[in-house]
């Protein structure tokens, strides 16, 4: 890696000009929302966009916590995406050690299969997934979300382990194999521990798009202890009346477990995400 003391200043002071505008146009939109959360609708519509508030109205908070039913939303969207993120890791690295260290004539037809997933858009599955979904009693259970959830997480999970765990050498199981050890423990002493990068890599996917989901749960249940967080938040939004104050107050709401989510776990998305690049 070349020396950044040696490099030309006017080279140093572009590179980090452009990092300084990026790093201004990623997080001015999240302090213009905050900013902006704490007014009234009155003052948001009268005032300039740009304005701090005359009167922070935090009450916007309390009101859209009560309204919005986010205690109970929150608990929901963890429930959702701790468990499909759980069972997309263990589910594609169980298939991923199969393809890449078990060889059979049914492997590349199987994988194949599961790699396809990931040209599939969410929007062309969406009417198909719910006439099944309704078909086998699913609708308006948490069943029937884990199970689209889990699915969709798998064909990308299924792609990134099973590269990475073509990386790990074969003498390691065979040597295993040979002392008796069933593919198992195999799985569970060795492949494990030594892919630990990529499903950091695969967790972190699983985390923010599970989260972050809106179409399918709003599709998938109608009752509103089932929806998740997201859902809650487009509540907020009217067709002919809109609380900006409390909108806005819920949108903030949504984002917060996800940058507490980022500055707890920075270090270990850098490195998934480093780790799933080069490998994946």
């Amino acid at each position: 890696m070349a020396d950044i003391r040696k490099t030309n200043p006017i080279s140093l002071f572009l590179m980090f000009s452009i990092v300084l505008i990026f790093t201004v146009l990623a997080i001015y939109p999240i302090f213009w929302l905050l900013i902006q959360s704490f007014k009234t609708t009155q003052e948001y519509m009268t005032t300039s966009k740009l304005s701090f508030p005359q009167h922070w109205f935090f009450l916007n908070y309390t009101i859209s916590w009560r309204i919005g039913r986010f205690g109970m939303l929150i608990l929901n969207s963890i429930f959702y995406t701790s468990i499909t993120v759980f069972s997309v890791i263990m589910l594609s690295f169980m298939a991923g050690f199969a393809f890449a260290k078990i060889q059979s004539k049914l492997t590349p037809i199987l994988h194949g299969s599961f790699i396809i997933g990931i040209l599939l858009t969410l929007q062309s599955i969406m009417v198909p997934l719910f006439l099944m979904i309704n078909a086998v009693g699913l609708y308006n259970t948490r069943l029937g979300v884990l199970i689209p959830y889990i699915g969709i997480g798998l064909p990308m999970g299924v792609y990134l382990s099973t590269e990475y765990i073509k990386s790990i050498p074969d003498s390691l199981i065979e040597s295993a194999r040979l002392d008796g050890a069933k593919y198992l423990v195999v799985f569970k002493s060795i492949i494990m521990p030594m892919a630990a990068p990529v499903a950091a890599t695969v967790a972190i996917l699983g985390v923010t798009g599970t989260w972050n989901e809106f179409m399918l749960i709003n599709i998938l249940v109608s009752r509103s202890h089932l929806r998740t967080l997201p859902v809650g938040i487009a509540m907020f939004a009217g067709t002919f009346s809109t609380n900006y104050g409390q909108q806005f107050s819920s949108m903030v709401i949504g984002m917060s477990p996800m940058i507490i989510f980022y500055f707890i776990f920075r270090k270990q998305i850098t490195k998934g995400v480093t780790a799933g690049a080069i490998k994946g």
